[in-house]
């Protein structure tokens, strides 16, 4: 009888064990890598997430085509606008933000590619695990895969496929609960006279793509 009971308690704890799709927290800063298949784009980025008041802000050290460039974006999606801001010359572009807010969450209906380990296993604090998932991303635009640490779903990369690039790969580390510093998701001083242009309508994936 003992027996049984422990072998139901052990197998109770494998099946809690299962990962389930999460999300991921609601407010999350750190650092960003985004590198494409082609090899035109390559970009380092400090990003700001707040899911609760749907803001992002992502500044932006890279290249592309050879070309070095910066890029400073905040994007407001309950106002509908994305503020291209430029603290050097104090000037400030203001455009419509055209998509709905998505919360960085394993949706609902991803699939499970696997669970592993990265680094080692063999101490603790040696490793981290983590869940790999796969699924279509929103407005079925493709496809996705994407790896979140098993405690806590705080992103690790997200892998996904443009006409324009090919395979994209965006590595998120240094994360950190939290946004040190709030007041960069509002607009600065500067940008608050900023006239929408109408005419050119943007989107999150733009941040990364649309280089001139």
């Amino acid at each position: 009888m003992m027996l049984f009971i422990v072998l139901t308690c052990f197998l109770a704890g494998c099946l809690a064990q299962k990962p389930h799709p999460c999300s991921s927290p609601p407010l999350l800063s750190g650092d960003l890598t985004v590198t494409t298949q082609n090899e035109k784009l390559s970009t380092y980025a400090k990003y700001l997430y707040d899911a609760l008041g749907q803001r992002v802000r992502v500044m932006e050290l890279g290249t592309f085509e050879n070309k070095s460039f910066t890029y400073d974006a905040l994007l407001l999606y309950r106002e509908g606008a994305m503020y291209e801001i430029n603290e050097h010359d104090r000037t400030c572009k203001k455009k419509p933000l055209k998509e709905d807010f998505h919360p960085m969450a394993i949706p609902k209906d991803a699939s499970l590619m696997g669970q592993v380990v990265l680094g080692s296993s063999s101490e603790p604090g040696q490793g981290l695990l983590v869940n790999t998932w796969t699924g279509d991303l929103p407005d079925k635009a493709g496809k996705f895969i994407s790896t979140v640490t098993e405690f806590g779903c705080v992103p690790v990369t997200t892998v996904y496929h443009t006409e324009k690039f090919g395979w994209m790969v965006t590595s998120l580390f240094n994360n950190v609960l939290g946004i040190p510093e709030p007041d960069r998701l509002n607009p600065p001083g500067f940008c608050l006279d900023a006239e929408m242009k109408v005419e050119e309508q943007t989107d999150f994936l733009s941040l990364f793509i649309n280089k001139p």
